[in-house]
């Protein structure tokens, strides 16, 4: 059902692009816009991931590395990796105080994940192989590139608005009517960003399920949510920030203040994924322990370290 949603979504979104196109400009405008869209599909297919990767000063890391906690990262993202028939994805680290982690690329042959230094500080060994699996899911899926080719349409839509202030659609006499024009250029990137939102939502959702089949453990993942959320909130990412169109690749909202689920929403509200994924652990015979009782508790790396940055800081 989500697939299908997804697939509605982008005819949707694909709809309005022609059609804002033909408003503007008629046929050759429409046509001239799709070659422009195009080519920044074909540009973003090749190059978003690297975009990505170097917008978050992203550092690759491996087996190798100094730190356990990485290595520890590291290791049994490569082993859900495999176990979920997937290509051994290249795996970075963000020196970032708020935890949280995404998955780029255009395929799962040139995948990438990246996990935040806040993220390794904060969960225990358990809820870290749960949010990999989670990205590792978005791979499996291919929703990386469903989310770039979205984010381009979007913004090409929200291009051809701006076409509209100067050159503003005709009616069948040929005369301009400069309201239509102002009210596409209002209300079509509007449209643009509910439909994009509305399809990384419904990935979330089925990356939470999916990633819980190839961690095992979707109690884990809640509880990682449940703390990711909690402690998002308190620390500012401000490479996000400074960039909101790239909120979506993330598992939960960077952006401060940002966590409703509505409209304008990049992701479902956390208490939703969390009941979706308890009643997952339910049905398996798992119990799902709050992140509140799990912060009192030590996890592999020792003491659960509260508020701490981890190792790095």
């Amino acid at each position: 059902m989500n697939h299908l949603k997804t697939y509605v979504l982008l005819a949707g979104l694909t709809a309005l692009f022609g059609g804002i196109g033909y408003m503007v400009g008629g046929t050759t405008g429409m046509l001239i816009a799709l070659a422009v869209a195009a080519a920044m599909n074909l540009f973003a297919y090749w190059n978003a991931d690297k975009m990505v990767l170097r917008h978050f000063r992203a550092e690759p890391v491996g087996r190798g590395h100094p730190d356990g906690r990485v290595r520890a990262y590291v290791e049994d993202t490569l082993s859900m990796a495999q176990r979920a028939g997937l290509p051994a994805p290249k795996i970075y680290l963000i020196d970032n105080p708020q935890p949280n982690a995404f998955a780029t690329g255009r395929d799962p042959q040139n995948a990438a994940v990246a996990a935040t230094t806040g993220l390794l500080g904060l969960l225990s060994r358990e809820e870290i192989r749960g949010v990999m699996a989670h990205e590792l899911a978005h791979v499996k899926n291919r929703d990386t590139l469903t989310m770039t080719v979205t984010a381009t349409v979007a913004g090409a839509i929200g291009m051809l608005a701006n076409f509209a202030f100067f050159f503003a659609p005709r009616d069948g006499n040929g005369n301009s009517n400069p309201i239509a024009g102002l009210a596409i250029m209002l209300l079509a990137p509007l449209a643009a960003s509910l439909v994009q939102m509305a399809i990384s939502r419904s990935r979330e959702y089925e990356a939470d399920r999916i990633g819980a089949e190839i961690g095992g453990e979707p109690e884990a993942l809640a509880r990682a949510l449940e703390k990711i959320e909690s402690y998002a909130r308190q620390r500012v990412n401000v490479d996000a920030e400074r960039n909101p169109a790239m909120a979506h690749l993330f598992i939960i909202n960077p952006l401060s203040g940002r966590g409703a689920d509505n409209l304008f929403s990049t992701h479902p509200a956390t208490r939703n994924r969390i009941a979706q994924l308890t009643e997952m652990a339910r049905r398996l015979g798992r119990s799902f322990q709050p992140a509140a009782e799990a912060l009192n508790k030590a996890s592999p790396w020792g003491a659960a370290s509260r508020g701490k940055r981890g190792p790095w800081g």
